[in-house]
């Protein structure tokens, strides 16, 4: 993408750095057991570019589309990412079904990016069906699917409402130029949260965590680039900016190696760490901004905070993707076109507290919610967009090291 001045528009000015930037990441390597190995995760892809096999294999081949005649489609996503009642029905969802006759099997199946590969990568290699129609994964996850000819690439005719509405800013990222093969579904926040009730202070910074009264009452994220970039960004070093290497992401991974052996941290995982917040296994920790919001909800009142660390907090997208082997394809064209309609994405968003890529959905909040048009955790200013960074995108060669040595202080937790 090439450089150009920034719109005045804060949300845009940020979303054009993360589309600029390309392989940011909300999830990653899961510490433990069901974790892939680096090494098996590389291994794994398949060197397919543009659905070409590099190694002189053939092609993967989309199967036959049943869309006419089969009206069930799977939608694989995160926890806590669209919503939900409290009968724990999805009114979005439902009102997609009673327009279009079609049923969807909302799975919430994936935890980790990682791991969730590691279930489906066989699969995915001999382009058979992984019992998801539609997945949303990170960037720098769907930079690799996309690379391996994983995806099956969009119809935009029929997909309208997408290729209208979506945030110029991320039409163009260097992972999917144009975007053929995938959409935004949400943006957030990597930062920190607490017990109020347990640490009515709450936290500030990143050292906070490592208060020798939260020995073993501390989380971290499975993601490398949330956890060591809040690290890093803690350490004094813009995590966005090309100028720094292995030296400081050496400095951050001791700190990282340190707390854990130490102790002071009690669990390294995805998005199951909202499970050890509400049974107090932890009182603070590393978060994804949106899930503290849902997690209040799950509990009935305002139980934990967040906030961006003071040295800075980190930014990532996840995003629609159709796997090569699905028989569903014009029937997830639906389902996506009809989640970027402004209305249906200020109800979304209202829910999940995430950054919305719809352009027009921050007016349709006002008639939803007028005072979650100023949201920070949705619609965030030039203020709380500075206090954000996105962690540059890394050559293969750092992928491998740095995902392994942060694997490696993991696996031995």
């Amino acid at each position: 993408m090439p450089d150009r001045p920034l719109p005045s528009d804060p949300m845009i000015r940020a979303l054009i750095s993360q589309a600029r930037a390309a392989q940011i990441s909300r999830r990653g390597v899961l510490a433990g057991a069901g974790a892939l190995s680096l090494m098996g995760f590389l291994a794994a892809c398949t060197g397919r570019v543009g659905g070409s096999d590099s190694t002189g294999g053939s092609a993967l081949t989309a199967p036959e589309d049943l869309s006419s005649s089969v009206k069930t489609l799977t939608w694989a996503n995160w926890s806590f990412y669209l919503d939900e009642d409290d009968d724990g029905n999805h009114p979005t969802l439902q009102a997609f079904e009673e327009q279009t006759g079609l049923t969807v099997n909302y799975d919430v199946a994936i935890d980790d990016n990682n791991t969730y590969f590691a279930k489906v990568r066989d699969q995915l290699a001999l382009g058979q069906g992984i019992g998801a129609d539609a997945v949303c994964l990170t960037d720098w996850m769907a930079n690799i699917w996309i690379a391996s000819g994983y995806t099956q690439a969009f119809d935009k005719a029929k997909m309208p409402n997408v290729y209208a509405n979506l945030n110029p800013s991320l039409m163009n990222p260097s992972f999917d130029p144009g975007r053929a093969n995938s959409v935004p579904w949400q943006s957030g926040f990597a930062g920190l949260a607490w017990n109020t009730e347990k640490l009515p202070n709450g936290l500030a910074s990143v050292e906070d965590l490592w208060n020798p009264d939260l020995k073993g009452r501390v989380g971290v994220l499975s993601e490398m680039r949330d956890t060591i970039g809040l690290i890093m960004l803690s350490q004094g070093v813009d995590i966005s900016s090309d100028s720094w290497g292995d030296t400081e992401f050496q400095n951050a991974i001791d700190v990282f190696a340190q707390q854990v052996s130490d102790g002071q941290i009690r669990n390294i995982k995805g998005n199951s760490y909202a499970d050890d917040l509400i049974n107090e296994d932890t009182l603070a920790a590393i978060v994804w901004s949106g899930d503290i919001t849902a997690i209040n909800a799950e509990v009935g009142y305002d139980k934990f905070g967040f906030a961006l660390p003071d040295s800075g907090g980190t930014l990532w997208s996840d995003n629609f993707m159709i796997p090569i082997g699905s028989q569903q394809k014009t029937n997830v064209e639906t389902l996506i076109d009809y989640y970027y309609q402004p209305e249906v994405a200020a109800e979304v968003a209202a829910w999940v507290n995430y950054i919305t890529p719809v352009v027009g959905a921050q007016e349709a909040m006002a008639d939803i919610d007028p005072e979650m048009v100023d949201n920070q955790l949705i619609f965030p200013d030039e203020a709380t967009l500075a206090n954000a960074y996105i962690f540059r995108a890394l050559s293969n060669q750092e992928q491998e090291k740095y995902n392994a040595e942060f694997e490696a202080v993991g696996l031995g937790a």
